[in-house]
């Protein structure tokens, strides 16, 4: 199998045995390897720049997996693949809705988890590649950063007001219907509140329209919403 030659893979793991069999197996694959045994050490390394992509752990000390993704995603679009021993269906869906680009549990195959680091990192590449801007007037929607601006000041969004936020843009002039919103936001496997994409779209709002006096998103009664020019 190939590797990306050369990528940094960040091993965020107290359990020093996982994390040295991690490394041994990472390395044999022809890859570098960082490694933190605590959560503000994992976020730190994250955050320097040194890495290609994280193997996160979720029960970790000091700052457990979730807060660590929380923290990292204000600043950065790092490639985190989840760890944990717990097989909740909740858990899954807390790391994948904080923006983590995979899950697994464990115990889990070697072989496995390096396929999925080079589905990631592959994804990941070919996302830079491919760098496009949504924009409408002042707005501007970075999909590969997952950065949004608006006049050049950055807009913090939750990883799902950038979903809808994208699939608008991407639709400009066309009305998008609540059902096909909540599959392209929420999954197809969705089962919370029906009227979520409402409450998005109130968020969004609260943060475009309210903040630089706006009205970028419209409503289109009893069928969905839109972005015209």
């Amino acid at each position: 199998m190939q590797t990306e030659a050369g990528k940094t893979i960040l091993i965020v793991e107290d359990e020093e045995k996982i994390a040295r069999f991690l490394e041994l197996e990472l390395k044999h694959e022809g890859y570098q390897v960082l490694k933190a045994f605590t959560g503000r050490e994992g976020l730190a390394l994250a955050e320097s720049g040194r890495a290609d992509l994280m193997v996160l752990d979720v029960m970790l000390p000091e700052l457990n997996g979730f807060e660590v993704l929380r923290r990292l995603r204000k600043t950065s679009q790092l490639p985190v693949i989840m760890l944990t021993a717990r097989d909740e269906v909740m858990d899954k869906v807390a790391g994948l809705d904080g923006g983590a680009d995979d899950y697994m549990t464990k115990p889990f195959a070697i072989e496995e988890l390096l396929a999925r680091i080079r589905l990631v990192l592959k994804k990941h590449v070919g996302a830079q590649k491919e760098e496009t801007v949504l924009t409408y007037g002042a707005l501007e929607l970075h999909p590969a950063r997952h950065e949004v601006r608006y006049g050049g000041e950055p807009v913090e969004l939750t990883p799902r007001e950038f979903s809808l936020l994208q699939v608008l843009l991407e639709n400009k002039n066309i009305v998008v219907s609540r059902d096909t919103l909540l599959q392209k936001v929420c999954g197809y496997d969705y089962l919370g509140e029906t009227n979520v994409i409402d409450v998005y779209v109130r968020y969004l709002r609260s943060k475009l329209d309210d903040v630089y006096h706006v009205k970028i998103i419209q409503t289109v009664r009893g069928i969905g919403y839109c972005i015209r020019d």
